[in-house]
């Protein structure tokens, strides 16, 4: 496969200015950068649309999302314009598979929103909006209201989840990709052990009623039945991110990012504190995991992570060392190797490819 573009979102302070370009060879997985893409505040996640002319960026410091527009031969971003989220904190972000519409997930406002996307890649006036509300207050300093933390659809797109960290639960919606609405279904809902504080979910590639949330304080990895007809989601395993700490080891370990491999033999999730990044082989039969191992990232805080579309390779982001870091994957038995090929970009939070 040849080389393709891979767009860094950060959080913007006196060095980083926006989005960065870098381009990656996934021959030898060398990453090389190209650049400031965009300047825009505090980019913190980003999605790209379908016809990968289009990339959207929450800006989580001024509750708005920016649309740009792709230069197909640079990779450079212009913008198009912001809307506001109509919340605070915004810090997830999808397109669905259409193209139609952005889903944005507010942690501080404890909502979701959608917005239609226009025949130009701008973004409209917010179809729908969602408020959430029931803060378990077992966590007191992060749980004291709803945070909703991710938004995802479902293999049939026919279904929004949202991860409410606050909460403690899997919000469920009907999405409606014409109107552009969300409709809960209130008995689909999920509420997960207190103080688990859910964040992230993967769907499995190739298994449509499993799901993978990670759990940012009790640093878990949650396995999740699926039913794709009424939304209904059921735990069926819940494993540790990090099963034994090192000797003498006192500092913090809260959880952050999730992937599935490709392949949907292996499951990746990210360790800010502990810096690592945990591994899990898949049951093929039942998608239940069974622990690897912790791989070190050699830097600090990996917030977000990405495995490039061949599945050999592995891209986290150390937030707080300021680079990037290559992993190559094993093929066989899922675990990562340190490439050495450490790249500087400031605050680096969310790691995205496009092919």
């Amino acid at each position: 496969m040849p080389e393709y573009n891979v767009y860094i979102g950060t959080y913007t302070n006196e060095v980083s200015k926006g989005i960065y370009l870098f381009s990656f060879d996934s021959t030898t997985g060398t990453l090389t950068p190209k650049g400031l893409a965009a300047e825009t505040v505090s980019p913190s996640f980003l999605a790209l649309h379908p016809l990968r002319q289009f990339l959207y960026a929450v800006n989580e410091s001024s509750g708005t999302i920016t649309s740009f527009s792709i230069d197909a031969k640079t990779g450079l971003l212009t913008e198009l314009n912001q809307r506001p989220t109509n919340g605070s904190s915004p810090c997830y972000i999808i397109v669905d598979p259409q193209g139609r519409h952005t889903l944005t997930a507010n942690y501080g406002g404890g909502s979701v929103v959608v917005h239609p996307i226009l025949a130009d890649g701008r973004l409209g006036v917010a179809t729908s909006h969602q408020q959430h509300a029931g803060a378990v207050h077992v966590v007191p300093d992060r749980q004291e209201a709803a945070h909703a933390h991710s938004i995802n659809l479902d293999p049939s797109h026919r279904f929004a989840i949202v991860l409410d960290l606050g909460a403690d639960k899997a919000f469920v919606y009907r999405f409606n990709a014409v109107a552009g609405a969300l409709s809960p279904e209130p008995t689909a809902h999920l509420a997960f052990h207190p103080g688990s504080g859910p964040r992230h979910l993967a769907f499995h590639p190739s298994n449509p009623r499993v799901a993978y949330a990670i759990t940012e304080l009790s640093k878990e990895v949650v396995v999740l039945d699926f039913d794709p007809e009424s939304g209904k989601l059921k735990e069926v395993q819940r494993i540790s991110a990090l099963p034994a700490l090192p000797e003498g080891y006192k500092g913090q370990a809260i959880a952050a990012e999730i992937q599935v491999h490709p392949s949907g033999l292996f499951v990746y999730g990210s360790l800010r504190g502990h810096d690592s990044i945990v591994v899990y082989s898949v049951n093929t039969q039942s998608g239940m995991l069974t622990y690897v191992r912790n791989e070190y990232i050699g830097g600090k805080t990996p917030r977000n992570f990405s495995i490039d579309p061949t599945g050999r390779w592995l891209i986290a982001a150390s937030q707080d060392s300021g680079y990037l870091v290559v992993f190559e994957i094993d093929q066989k038995t899922g675990e990562l190797r340190n490439t050495g090929n450490k790249v500087e970009v400031s605050t680096p939070v969310c790691v995205r490819f496009m092919v």
